[in-house]
C-alpha cells in the first residue's frame, strides 16, 4: 500500500539547472522504545538541503508548482494514521511579485503508524521514498528522489508490560552528563538533590548554578523543567546510569536529543600540563564588523574554565580538563551547547577548534593579548562605542505593552525625571539571561535613589500569545523592573529607530534624567569572562552613579 504525502517542490525547471541538483540529506527517525502490535509508533524524516536552498510547502500556493511526494510503503497490517509537517514560511523568489510558501532548508515531517494486533513480533522494515525538487532564490533544479526506510522493533500485542519498580533509587549527588546534538556529544555537569517537592536538578555556567524551576522523580525516573529557556531533561535510571532525552525549543528530532549521565568520578591529574591561563585575542572578522574576539582562560592545574567574548556577549563558561595534548572544554546550562578543543602550539599561540558534529568544525588561532598588541593584530570592538544614537539631543522614546497588556511609555510618571536603563533584550537570547541575573539585584540596589530599568523585549511570533517563556523568565530571575514586549526580533530596528548599528543582543541604553541617551553598551560580558565582567560592572555602576548625581530637570 502506498501512502502519498504532498509536501512541496518547485517551479518550472530551468535548463541551466539540470546539470546540478542540490542533494537533500534525508534521515529516518523512529521514536525510542519498542512498538507494540495493536498500538502505534511515531516515525519521522529529517530533511536538510544545502545553504540557500528550499522546497515548496505541503500546499503550494500555485497549482502549477511541482509537488514533493513522500511515498510510505506501509507493509501488511500497517497504516499511516497521522501526518505532521512544519508551518510554511513566505519566500519571495527573484523576479516574482508574490511570495511562495516554502519549507526552510531544514525541516522535519513526522507520521504515526498504526500496527494491527496481527503484525508479527520482530524487526519491521517500512520503506519510503522522498521525491523533491530543490529551488534557490532564482531557479529550480532537476527533480530528485531519496530512498529511506524505518526499522522498528515490534513486540507482540500480548507481551506483558515491564513490571513497575517501586523501590527508592538514590539519585542525589553530582553526575557527569552528556547531550548528543547533531551527532556531537557535549559533556556537562548535573547535580541532583532532594525528594518530593524539594527535588531539583542543577546545571552550571561556570560557578553560576541554574536550578530547575520544577522537577519530579518517581521509581528511578526524573523530569527536570527549565521553562525560562524552555528546556526539559527526561530520563530514567538504568543499571546505575540515567538515560533519556533533552527537549529544547526548535529541536530537529521530535524525540529530543539523546541524554546520558553517570556518577561523577574524579580522574587522576595528568602531569606536564601547559599554562594557558590569561587573556587572549582571536583575530576573526564577522558580519557585525568585528575584527577580533577575546578569549579568557582561568586555570587550576589540569582544570580550565574558558570563554570566547564577542561584541554581543560570550559563549558561557567552557569547562573541562587537559588530556592527550589538548584541553577539552564544553558548555551546556540549558542553552549554548558547545564543545571546544584548545591545543597549545609551539610558537605560544593556541589552536582553538569548535566542534560542530555533522557540520564542518570552526578553527581559530589565539594570541596572548600583549603579543597580539605588539604584532599590531586587530583588536576587539569597543562595547561602549559600537552602537550609537542618531541624535544625542533627541528624547529616547518607547511605548509598548507589558506582559499583562498594560501600555507604558517613556512619558509615564514612573520614568519621567529618572535615570533609566533601557535593555534591548529577548528571552531566547542566552546573554540576555546572563544580564537579567545581574540587573535584578542592581535595580533593587538603586531604585530608591531614582533608577528605573525597562526591558524592551523582542520575542518570536509564536511566543507572543501567552508569553509563557517571558513570564517564566521574569519569575526565574526575580525581575521587579518594568518588562515591556516590544515585538519580534526582526522588528528591532523599526521599534528602536533611534539607535544606530543596533545588532547585538542585549544592548543597554543609559538614559539621563533629561530623557536623552547618555551611553550605550553593546552585548553583555557575563561572569565567565572574568576581568571583563568586572570591568562591565564597574562601568555600569559608575555611569549610574554619575547620572543619579545630576539634577532633575524642570518638568517638560
Amino acid at each position: 500500500m502506498l501512502f502519498h504525502l504532498i509536501s512541496s517542490a518547485a517551479l518550472a525547471l530551468s535548463l541551466t539547472a539540470q546539470a546540478y541538483a542540490p542533494k537533500a540529506d534525508v534521515r529516518p527517525l523512529v521514536a525510542s522504545g519498542d512498538a507494540r502490535a495493536g498500538g502505534t509508533v511515531r516515525v519521522a524524516i529529517e530533511v536538510e538541503l544545502p545553504d540557500g536552498v528550499h522546497t515548496q510547502a505541503h500546499t503550494p500556493r500555485d497549482p502549477l508548482l511541482i509537488p514533493t511526494l513522500l511515498e510510505i510503503e506501509a507493509p501488511a497490517g500497517v497504516t499511516v494514521s497521522e501526518l505532521v509537517y512544519p508551518e510554511p514560511k513566505d519566500f519571495l523568489q527573484t523576479g516574482q511579485t508574490e511570495p511562495l510558501a516554502v519549507f526552510d532548508r531544514r525541516f522535519v515531517i513526522s507520521a504515526t503508524l498504526t500496527l494491527d494486533r496481527a503484525v508479527p513480533a520482530g524487526r519491521l522494515v517500512v520503506p519510503a521514498h522522498l521525491r523533491y525538487q530543490a529551488c534557490d532564490a532564482s531557479m529550480c533544479f532537476t527533480p530528485a528522489r531519496a530512498d529511506l526506510r524505518w526499522v522498528i522493533r515490534v513486540i507482540a500485542a500480548d507481551t506483558p508490560a515491564p513490571a513497575q519498580r517501586h523501590e527508592a533509587v538514590d539519585l542525589d549527588g553530582r553526575w557527569d552528563a552528556a547531550v548528543t546534538i547533531r551527532g556531537l556529544e557535549i559533556p556537562f555537569r548535573l547535580d541532583l538533590s532532594g525528594d518530593g517537592p524539594g527535588f531539583t536538578g542543577t546545571l552550571f555556567n561556570g560557578e553560576e548554578a541554574q536550578t530547575s524551576s520544577s522537577a519530579t522523580r518517581e521509581n528511578g525516573s526524573i523530569v527536570l523543567r527549565y521553562p525560562h529557556y524552555p528546556m526539559n531533561i527526561v530520563a530514567e535510571e538504568k543499571n546505575g546510569a540515567l538515560v533519556g532525552r533533552v527537549e529544547m525549543k526548535d529541536d530537529k528530532d521530535p524525540n529530543g536529543n539523546p541524554f546520558r549521565a553517570v556518577r561523577h568520578v574524579t580522574g587522576a591529574a595528568p602531569s606536564d600540563v601547559p599554562d594557558v591561563a590569561g587573556s587572549w585575542i582571536i583575530p576573526h572578522e564577522t558580519n557585525k564588523g568585528e575584527k577580533a574576539w577575546r578569549f579568557i582562560v582561568k586555570q587550576s592545574g589540569a582544570e580550565v574554565q574558558a570563554a570566547i567574548l564577542r561584541v554581543d556577549g560570550d559563549t558561557g563558561a567552557l569547562t573541562g580538563r587537559y588530556a592527550n595534548g589538548s584541553f577539552i572544554v564544553s558548555h551546556f546550562d540549558g542553552t549554548r551547547p558547545a564543545l571546544v578543543l584548545i591545543t597549545p602550539n609551539a610558537d605560544g599561540t593556541l589552536r582553538i577548534v569548535q566542534k560542530a558534529g555533522d557540520r564542518p568544525d570552526s578553527e581559530y588561532v589565539a594570541y596572548r593579548a600583549d603579543a597580539a598588541l605588539a604584532q599590531g593584530l586587530p583588536q576587539p570592538a569597543d562595547y561602549g562605542t559600537y552602537t550609537t544614537v542618531r541624535d544625542a539631543n533627541e528624547i529616547f522614546a518607547f511605548r509598548f505593552p507589558d506582559v499583562n497588556g498594560n501600555v507604558l511609555s517613556n512619558e509615564d510618571p514612573k520614568f519621567r525625571g529618572k535615570v533609566v536603563l533601557a535593555i534591548v533584550t529577548g528571552t531566547w537570547c542566552p546573554n540576555c539571561h546572563d544580564e537579567a541575573r545581574y540587573l535584578a539585584p542592581l535595580y533593587r540596589q538603586y531604585r530608591d535613589r531614582g533608577l528605573e530599568i525597562v526591558a524592551l523585549d523582542f520575542e518570536e511570533p509564536d511566543q507572543q500569545g501567552q508569553l509563557a517563556r517571558a513570564k517564566a523568565f521574569i519569575a526565574k530571575y526575580g525581575i521587579e523592573y518594568t518588562y515591556l514586549v516590544a515585538g519580534a526580533p526582526a522588528e528591532r530596528a523599526e521599534k528602536v529607530p533611534q539607535l544606530l548599528n543596533l545588532n547585538t543582543w542585549p544592548a543597554t541604553v543609559f538614559v539621563g534624567r533629561d530623557g536623552r541617551v547618555r551611553g550605550i553598551h553593546a552585548g553583555f560580558a557575563a561572569p565567565a569572562t572574568g576581568e571583563f565582567h568586572e570591568q562591565l560592572k564597574a562601568e555600569f555602576t559608575s555611569t549610574i552613579e554619575r547620572l543619579l548625581a545630576e539634577e532633575t530637570p524642570a518638568a517638560r
